[in-house]
């Protein structure tokens, strides 16, 4: 029987089947392997996207979109509303919209109320049903609410982001061309937590943050003294953590609360209002900041 004798530092005569050439990936494989580029495109029919984003659900972005939206309005703005949470929209709801859009076959008119354009999964399906979707559809949901729906001659066009930082907020952060992001927040700990994620989120995406604000902040009780039900300064010292403007407080008003329900939200409702005021100073800055 034959013996090899096997060098550990050069080759023997037996090992000319082996080779020094490191095997080459294909092209094929090496693109495949290559980080995905993204192209960010504007939505068509519209001058500047601004997302109200959390990462924490429960603290007002939808109160605050809604609100915001129609103080953009009240300062001469044109605007657009889109719900971009597929499974817990609430533009329907807050704007009592119960109508379907209309389409041509190839686009999705939104609907208008108030003089907001807007649109919503809401729309498409019973208030009630549960979308029971993966992340391909809710994907391909948003790709249709911002390439397939007429959006008409806006300046702003105001979407309310779902809490998480999953497929809706990367679909955003990639595809659309972002031109600010709100952070809203209240002042606990707990939703702080979330919140750090999705400031971390959109900074490693390249979405500029406008700053936070500090939703649910007070309550002003029969006595006139302030309340703070949530803690206080969590939303501030978050802002300079993470060197963010902080824009400012949103107290508790049942107002609030109630006018929304309606389908009346409180800039509508009650243009006056100490709330109302407050959305009409963020509108006042971002149209300042924008046009």
């Amino acid at each position: 029987m034959p013996k090899y004798i096997v060098s550990l530092f050069k080759k023997t005569s037996n090992d000319t089947f082996m080779t020094d050439k490191k095997p080459e990936l294909s092209a094929a494989m090496k693109s495949k392997l290559e980080p995905k580029k993204f192209s960010k495109n504007p939505i068509l029919g519209t001058k500047f996207t601004i997302a109200i984003s959390s990462a924490k659900g429960g603290v007002g972005k939808s109160t605050f979109a809604t609100n915001l939206a129609l103080a953009l309005k009240r300062v001469g703005c044109k605007v657009g509303l889109l719900d971009a949470d597929i499974y817990g929209p609430s533009i329907p709801k807050m704007f009592d919209i119960n109508e379907k859009p209309k389409s041509d076959g190839q686009k999705l008119d939104p609907i208008t109320k108030y003089e907001i354009q807007c649109m919503s999964i809401g729309f498409l399906a019973d208030q009630q049903t549960p979308m029971i979707w993966r992340g391909p559809m809710v994907t391909s949901a948003i790709k249709t609410f911002t390439q397939k729906v007429n959006w008409k001659d806006l300046d702003f066009i105001i979407v309310d982001m779902p809490p998480g930082t999953g497929d809706t907020q990367l679909t955003f952060s990639q595809e659309i061309k972002m031109d600010g992001a709100i952070i809203v927040s209240t002042p606990q700990e707990v939703a702080l937590l979330d919140v750090k994620r999705g400031i971390k989120m959109f900074d490693k995406l390249g979405v500029k943050i406008l700053g936070l604000v500090d939703n649910m902040s007070f309550f002003i009780g029969d006595d006139k003294k302030k309340y703070k039900i949530f803690g206080q300064g969590g939303v501030k010292k978050t802002a300079e953590e993470f060197q963010k403007e902080f824009l400012g407080e949103i107290p508790i008003n049942p107002e609030v609360g109630k006018t929304g329900d309606e389908g009346k939200p409180i800039v509508e409702a009650s243009p006056e209002h100490e709330i109302s005021k407050i959305y009409l100073n963020f509108a006042e800055k971002i149209k300042s900041t924008y046009l």
